[in-house]
């Protein structure tokens, strides 16, 4: 998956999952790698360049849910998030998606995509 390349997962943080008919969407604090047109340098205090944005999953064909939890997480400045993603592997248009918040296998007709959120220098 050439467009996720520039992002850090398993150090990423999900604050959201939302799902309709047509997409899946794991609303992230996401480390951005140097290279990715959204790279920065981080900021004070922060050991990585964090954007927030979204990992979509689009033309979705099916959502399976293996496990999901409700478990947040509070890091020192009371930030709440669901965890990390740990794994993300694909295998003929399924892709199992996993983390502390659960594990889904989804299958799409596309290669999933980052979008950044607007408000962002």
């Amino acid at each position: 998956m050439p467009e996720l390349g520039d992002l850090y997962l398993e150090d990423s943080y999900v604050v959201g999952i939302f799902e309709d008919s047509s997409e899946v969407r794991f609303s992230l604090e996401a480390v951005v790698r140097p290279g990715s047109p959204y790279y920065r340098d981080p900021r004070p205090g922060e050991q990585y360049c964090y954007r927030n944005g979204d990992l979509v999953f689009g033309n979705i064909r099916n959502v399976h849910w293996i496990t999901r939890s409700p478990h947040a997480y509070r890091d020192a400045t009371g930030t709440e998030d669901l965890g990390n993603i740990d794994c993300l592997i694909e295998r003929n248009g399924v892709y199992d998606v996993e983390g502390d918040w659960g594990r889904v296998e989804i299958t799409s007709a596309r290669d999933p995509r980052f979008e950044i959120a607007a408000e962002q220098d």
